[in-house]
Parts: structure tokens; sequence; C-alpha cells
């Protein structure tokens, strides 16, 4: 008799779930599109940044392509103290942790397999 009671309780932890899986999928969403963002304003000169293209540079790598020379969370440290090495007239470029974060989430969803 009071399993009917509980009816309601799962049903609320069920929509809950589900209300706290889509917060998540939608804030990915939005640290994929930051981190693009961002490679696309510093870096899209030279680099194709995105899922398909070939880079406007020659020398310069597709970012979809990386994970095959480097593992892309490697790549945080470089990210936060600063990119000295890469084509002879590439920038340096500093980022802050939760743009680092963003760039690595953005670069890891790309990355052809």
């Amino acid at each position: 008799m009071r399993l009917w009671l509980a009816y309601p309780l799962l049903v609320a932890m069920v929509l809950l779930a589900a209300a706290g899986h889509r917060t998540v999928a939608q804030g990915t969403a939005a640290m994929h599109k930051r981190g693009e963002a961002l490679l696309t304003k510093n870096c899209a000169s030279c680099h194709a940044v995105g899922t398909t293209g070939d880079s406007p540079r020659a020398d310069a790598p597709t970012f979809r392509t990386l994970s095959k020379k480097y593992p892309i969370e490697t790549l945080a440290e470089s990210l936060a103290e600063g990119l000295f090495t890469g084509h002879p007239d590439m920038p340096e470029f500093v980022f802050e942790a939760p743009d680092v974060g963003a760039i690595l989430a953005y670069l890891e969803s790309i990355q052809e397999r």
C-alpha cells in the first residue's frame, strides 16, 4: 500500500536527473563553442581549427589531427604558460585557465579517430 507513495518521489528523481543531464550537455556545448571561438580568433589565420578544411599555412597542422602527434590533455601546460614553438612566425599565446579548459574540450571533440 505504501508503494504508491514512493511513485511521485521516483518520478521527481528521474525528472531531476534528466534536467541535470541536460544542464551538463548545455555546459559542454557552451564550453566547446567558447574553445572554438578562442581558436578561431587566435589561430585560424594559419591553422584549420574546425572539422574540415586545410590550414591556410601549409606548414601549420590542422587542429583536428593534433592527437596524432600529442595527447590533447598534455597541451594544457603549454596553453597556460605560453606556446613558444610552432611554425616560424607563430606568435606567442598565453591563455587563462578557463580558456585552456574550453580549448582542450573543443580540441578533444574534433579529433579524427
